[in-house]
């Protein structure tokens, strides 16, 4: 039973989240680098010019002193544009700056592939700074392949680039569009980056269209209510569109967010320790409000070794299955992921896993993954409470059969102070008897399970068994690593997801060809990951909320 397939799902939503605090920004070399530390709770103004289409948008929010301790994360941020904070920025901003993808394809033309737009919104108090900084910018900034500084104007603004050589820019469907930074003083509060003019138009648009951008878009407006606690910036993200951006895979071409799943995050950085409250909405409208399930510790945690490099833990497998499978049905990228994970699974052991796992455990359940040699293929643990013990005992009697029916043999091992039932194969050895030339079998093991008090535990190993019942003092639940990463996530909550990320980095490359491209754009992230932990904690007026905690390793000097 590889129940790592398992994780595939649940684990892309978080890596989503990763990118969000990794991608357009790393994280600071210093330890002591920190996010304002008042409870600023003013939203960007600078959404006005981002598109409500946006895959992502990101905001930091604070006072330029405040900015600048934080100087590396804001030189991250500005990179995509070719920009650096302290030469070009610094001397003018204000108290916010925003990234945003605006578009996945700006020229929206698909015979010179997909052309990302960026654009860039800061505030000023000092709009004569900003354009003097501005002309400063553009007369450093001078390469080959550019000419003449352009003053378009544009619906009363006036949008300055440097002309290429070759002539104007134009919007032809037979070239890529070349890559020019554009920038524009908008209403002495505002300046504007980009990386093509047409990208500042529709920003201006934007603004005079309220319907076209963020700022009045509903699924926004209905998502920054729930963002009420302490951040120092903000993020909003299109889940499907972002994932396909990211794996390569097709563009959605998409309405308002009608049929997705949007995100907003609110995040703060203290010290070695990043914060993020996560509000999700799903593909459909609801003023749906659900408390969350759990009020008391999952104590099928006490079977999961203190060492799992990744493990999962909550109550009612089988409404979560349900939850899953039925919200993300109008997803293609994530319901796709899920499909072929729960396939890949069924197909090595010809079970169902819907009606024959996850629809009896109702109750508690824990899962992990355990560090060996073989990070490939590591030993795993999965622990189920028997809520109601007649349909469990039915169910795993039924899962016995079924492995004889697939060749295994269902047998019985005294182990410790209990019996364990273990399915072996038998396979030609490797070492023939020398005696008489016969060929040797032995038997492999290919899952083992027991019972202990009102659990059901089923590994892959003996070792793996082994690990599970040592009980309380080996387990997670007396992990202090464990404790630190879900101690600021809600006590009230539906269950956790935990990554000891050293351990589990190997395999999650392997399992998630993703995850690479992900490393790439979030490097300083990825590099001083200690450990991840998250949890969602109720629905509230049709929003998912939800807590993700990242720890980072203190720097080595």
């Amino acid at each position: 039973m590889k129940l790592r397939s398992f994780f595939s799902p649940l684990a892309v939503g978080v890596l989503l989240l990763l990118i969000v605090a990794g991608s357009f920004f790393g994280f600071p070399s210093s330890a002591q680098a920190r996010m304002p530390q008042e409870n600023t709770l003013s939203n960007p103004s600078t959404t006005i010019f981002v598109s409500k289409q946006t895959p992502l948008m990101v905001s930091l929010l604070g006072e330029r002193e405040d900015l600048e301790e934080l100087r590396e994360l804001a030189d991250s941020m500005v990179a995509p544009l070719n920009l650096n904070y302290r030469q070009d920025i610094q001397s003018w901003v204000g108290d916010e700056m925003t990234m945003a993808i605006d578009s996945l394809d700006f020229d929206r033309n698909s015979d010179n592939s997909t052309q990302p737009g960026y654009l860039l919104a800061l505030t000023t108090e000092n709009p004569e700074k900003a354009k003097a900084a501005l002309q400063v910018f553009y007369t450093k900034k001078s390469v080959v392949g550019e000419g003449d500084l352009v003053f378009e104007p544009y619906k009363g603004v006036t949008i300055l680039y440097k002309r290429p050589l070759s002539g104007l820019i134009q919007d032809s469907p037979q070239s890529q569009p070349p890559q020019i930074i554009a920038s524009a003083v908008v209403a002495n509060r505002f300046v504007l980056f980009a990386n093509h003019p047409k990208v500042l138009r529709d920003a201006i648009n934007n603004v005079q269209v309220p319907n076209l951008n963020l700022e009045n878009s509903p699924e926004y407006q209905k998502i920054l209510p729930s963002l009420t606690e302490e951040r120092s910036g903000i993020g909003f993200i299109n889940v499907p569109a972002l994932a396909a951006w990211i794996s390569g895979d097709f563009i959605p071409k998409r309405e308002p967010f009608e049929a997705s799943q949007t995100m907003g995050i609110a995040f703060s950085l203290h010290g070695n320790e990043l914060l993020a409250h996560a509000a999700t909405l799903g593909s459909q409208s609801s003023e749906e409000t659900i408390a969350p399930i759990l009020s008391e510790t999952v104590n099928a945690l006490q079977y999961i070794p203190g060492e799992s490099t990744l493990a999962i833990a909550g109550t009612d497998l089988n409404k979560l299955w349900y939850s899953l499978s039925t919200g993300l049905a109008n997803d293609d990228i994530l319901k796709s992921l899920l499909d072929r994970s729960i396939a890949r699974l069924q197909s090595g052991w010809e079970i169902q896993l819907p009606e024959e796992i996850f629809s009896w455990v109702r109750g508690e359940y824990a899962l992990c993954l355990l560090p060996t040699a073989d990070v490939m293929n590591p030993d795993w643990i999965f622990v189920a409470q028997k809520f109601d013990s007649a349909n469990a005992e039915a169910a795993i009697a039924a899962l016995d059969e079924l492995a004889e029916t697939q060749g295994l043999t269902a047998g019985t091992l005294p182990f410790r102070d209990r019996n364990l039932t273990v399915w072996t194969k038998l396979l030609p050895s490797s070492v023939k008897d020398t005696k008489d030339g016969l060929l040797n079998l032995e038997a492999k093991v290919q899952g083992i399970h027991t019972s202990i008090g009102n659990y059901e535990i089923f590994t892959n190993s003996i070792e793996a068994m082994d690990e599970a019942l040592q009980g309380l003092d080996n387990s997670l639940l007396s992990s202090n690593t464990f404790q630190d990463a879900i101690a600021p996530l809600p006590f009230n909550n539906n269950g956790y997801f935990y990554l000891y990320w050293p351990h589990s980095k190997a395999f999650l490359e392997h399992q998630l060809p993703l995850l690479r491209v992900l490393e790439f754009l979030g490097q300083p992230l990825f590099h001083n990951l200690h450990t991840l932990s998250v949890s969602n904690y109720g629905i509230d007026k049709g929003v998912q909320e939800s807590k993700l905690f990242f720890r980072f390793f203190e720097d080595e000097d």
